[in-house]
Order: C-alpha cells, then sequence, then structure tokens
C-alpha cells in the first residue's frame, strides 16, 4: 500500500468516526446541544482538525442526512425491481420505509424527527436524487391508475403523501416506544396502511395539493407533472 492510498484510507476513516460520534450524540441530546467541540472530544481529536473534514456542524448533519437518504433510496429500489403486480410492488416500497425506520433508527429520528436540524432545502443541490426517489413512487401509483386499481382522477403525488403518511406516522410512534406491551407496530403498520389505500381505491375526496420538489429546489419542474385534482 503506498502512502497516498494509505492516508486516503485514515482520512476516510476519521471521517467515518466523526459522523458515527456526531450521529450518536445528535440523537441523544439533540442537533442544536451539540457543538464541533463536543464531538471532537467524544473522539479524543481537535475541533480544529475536524474543521478540515467538515466546515460546519450543519455539513455533519447535511452528510449524515445524505447517507440516510441514500440507504432509503436503495432499499426502495430493491422493492421496485423485485417484480410483482404495480400495487404489490406499491406495498413493498412503502413497507421498506418502514422497516428503515426500525433497521436505522438513529438515521431516521435525524432525518424526520428533530426539530432543530436544518432543513435539507438549505443543500437542496445535494439532495436533488429525493426528487426522483418520489418521482419513482408516484409513477408506480400511476401504473396502478392505468391498470384501474385506483380511479382515473386520483393525483399521483397526493396519493403518495396519503400513503406516505400513514406509514410514517406509525414509523414515529414505534421510534419513541409509544406502543403499550403486547401491542403489534408491524400489525398496525399493515392495518394503516391498508386502510389509507383503501380509501383511496374508493375515491375519496382529497384536499391536499403536493408540491413540485424540482420547483422547491429552485430546479425546472418535471415535464408533464400535475398536482391539483381534475
Amino acid at each position: 500500500m503506498g502512502n497516498r492510498e494509505r492516508q486516503e484510507r485514515e482520512r476516510e476513516a476519521m471521517r467515518r468516526a466523526i459522523l458515527e460520534a456526531a450521529r450518536e450524540l445528535f440523537v441523544r441530546e439533540g442537533y442544536r446541544n451539540v457543538s464541533v467541540r463536543k464531538i471532537a472530544e467524544r473522539i479524543e481529536y481537535s475541533g480544529a482538525a475536524i474543521y478540515s473534514y467538515f466546515p460546519s456542524k450543519d455539513a455533519i448533519f447535511f452528510a449524515l442526512a445524505e447517507e440516510g437518504f441514500r440507504h432509503l433510496d436503495q432499499a426502495l429500489t430493491r422493492a421496485r425491481t423485485a417484480g410483482g403486480s404495480p400495487l404489490d410492488v406499491l406495498r413493498q416500497g412503502f413497507w421498506e420505509y418502514y422497516q428503515f425506520s426500525k433497521a436505522q433508527p438513529e438515521h431516521f429520528e435525524l432525518m424526520f424527527a428533530d426539530r432543530s436540524v436544518p432543513r435539507i432545502m438549505e443543500d437542496w443541490a445535494r439532495f436533488g436524487f429525493l426528487h426522483t426517489t418520489v418521482q419513482n413512487a408516484s409513477d408506480q401509483i400511476r401504473a396502478c391508475i392505468e391498470c384501474g386499481e385506483f380511479p382515473s382522477d386520483t393525483v399521483p403525488e397526493v396519493a403518495f403523501h396519503i400513503l406516505w403518511a400513514a406509514m410514517h406516522g406509525v414509523a414515529l410512534i414505534g421510534l419513541y416506544g409509544m406502543f403499550a406491551p403486547g401491542e403489534d407496530p408491524d400489525a398496525l403498520a399493515r392495518d394503516t396502511f391498508e386502510a389509507a389505500l383503501t380509501g383511496l381505491r374508493a375515491g375519496i375526496r382529497t384536499t391536499f395539493v403536493a408540491a413540485d420538489l424540482r420547483k422547491v429546489g429552485g430546479l425546472a419542474p418535471a415535464a408533464g407533472v400535475t398536482h391539483e385534482r381534475p
């Protein structure tokens, strides 16, 4: 191993140590209560040296958030490419989201539960791939419309938000341990999702209007995307 390769590996190992320490502290103490100095003390490193890896505490959070969202995106991609009917694929995708909240609770909490963290819109270019993730889910709902599983006037982006809210709510309840002894979080996740799915398939009237993520992020709107019910 050459010196350059060794230095790169050592630098990546230190970067990893910083992220792991930061994630642990952010979750345990809350983002606003953690300083770069505290992260440095956790790994017995100097605060000044950490700035050679990350220019700010926010930059550390954005690195963690990107890592978490990419893990989630990989899980959703697996569900999308596993095969099955459009409705089966849709179910599996949202189930993967729920399973991610259980498998990666620290990432999930930072990404979705801590209100003190920076908004990802502040570094939207870094998270542009999330538009594709959401668009893929909307496209799966569109496939369900085309095969008659949902009414023809269903707005895919609105249906996505309704199904996401259903699964997300149960994920948060589980994250904070709000189930009584003997209650089955997985059963509630399945039942809640199926209840929302049944309502959409029955053609419930919706009033929510979804934002265009590309427009919100300062990018050009996706061609052919509409968010208002006909």
